[in-house]
């Protein structure tokens, strides 16, 4: 999905046309829930869950990173269960490190494993991927997505919103870009906005990028600087927040959108002129023997009061007993 629909993010013929459709969608994504309420599985272990509402990229994977590094902070082992969206692996669940194929395991899960170094399971059903790190030595299981996955029980939940995209036209689909209805926000634990304010959100964190890293670690090659004119790749949720967080750096950007999870082939990435590559984090755990070119890392940077709401809810999770 390379962003969303226009008519997603306001009210128009369209929209209204849809909207019973939608109310349907969002009564049985309430019923599912009920549902899991009574007959959902026992966890292993503690889960936090950290999703959202809107369809599509919200910026949650660097908060579940963050929150990876925070439990470990406060003594505990956590680890990390995840769909492993992309993933074509005939398995499931599936342990992954940094070094499993992001085409069999999924480039989320990769990421993660690199980047936060915890133990990590990927697969679609995510009470599975739990049990299967309830031997791995962990104490919390952070999901990264699963909000709507309810069979997984789960001792707290986070929920993120895109500042600048909000909730959309706040319709469920296919009238809008929600997964269920606004209303959902009153029963999670903690709403953060990421990259701005919202006034659904308690609180909010921002995404800060890091320098530039090459695809290849023994490259020598001098990164491109600021005012440099780069050939931006982005197979994400939502390409525009990539470009636009480039051009706030100061580069010149020729954006290049593609899917979210996209499996990218060498002509992909193939262009005219001998301008530099640079492309998301995710994207990178995919192209790293496709070509020579640049990454750039985020990291989730919470304001002083999502830092202690989710504090709080780590030691909350861990105290709760397992039903």
């Amino acid at each position: 999905m390379q962003g969303v629909p226009g008519w997603w993010l306001r009210r128009g013929v369209l929209s209204t046309a849809l909207a019973p459709l939608g109310v349907l969608y969002g009564a049985v994504s309430h019923a599912r829930r009920r549902y899991w309420a009574r007959h959902a599985p026992s966890a292993p272990l503690p889960v936090i869950v950290v999703g959202n509402l809107f369809v599509g990229g919200s910026g949650k994977t660097p908060l579940v990173i963050h929150l990876v590094e925070r439990a470990r902070a406060l003594g505990m082992t956590p680890g990390v269960i995840l769909r492993g969206y992309g993933g074509r692996g005939r398995q499931w669940p599936q342990p992954v490190t940094r070094n499993s194929d992001p085409a069999i395991v999924g480039d989320e899960a990769v990421l993660i494993a690199e980047r936060a170094g915890c133990p990590v399971a990927a697969g679609p059903d995510r009470v599975a991927a739990a049990r299967l790190l309830a031997g791995s030595g962990c104490d919390l299981l952070i999901s990264d997505d699963g909000l709507q996955h309810y069979r997984l029980r789960r001792q707290a939940e986070v929920i993120v919103i895109d500042a600048a995209r909000g909730l959309g036209n706040g319709r469920c689909l296919p009238a809008g870009p929600l997964r269920e209805p606004p209303a959902r926000l009153r029963d999670a634990d903690l709403v953060l906005a990421r990259d701005g304010t919202r006034p659904e959100a308690a609180a909010g964190y921002r995404l800060q990028p890091g320098a530039l890293q090459p695809l290849e670690a023994t490259c020598q090659a001098t990164p491109p600087v600021p005012g440099s004119s780069v050939h931006a790749v982005a197979g994400i949720g939502h390409p525009g927040g990539f470009f636009a967080m480039l051009e706030g750096l100061g580069y010149k950007v020729l954006p290049h959108p593609f899917p979210d999870h996209h499996r990218f082939r060498p002509v992909d990435l193939e262009f005219d002129d001998d301008r530099p590559v640079v492309m998301t984090e995710k994207d990178a755990v995919k192209c790293r023997h496709l070509i020579r070119g640049w990454y750039l890392p985020v990291t989730a940077v919470p304001d002083e009061a999502a830092a202690t709401a989710m504090d709080r809810l780590i030691l909350k999770a861990r105290n709760e007993r397992i039903p």
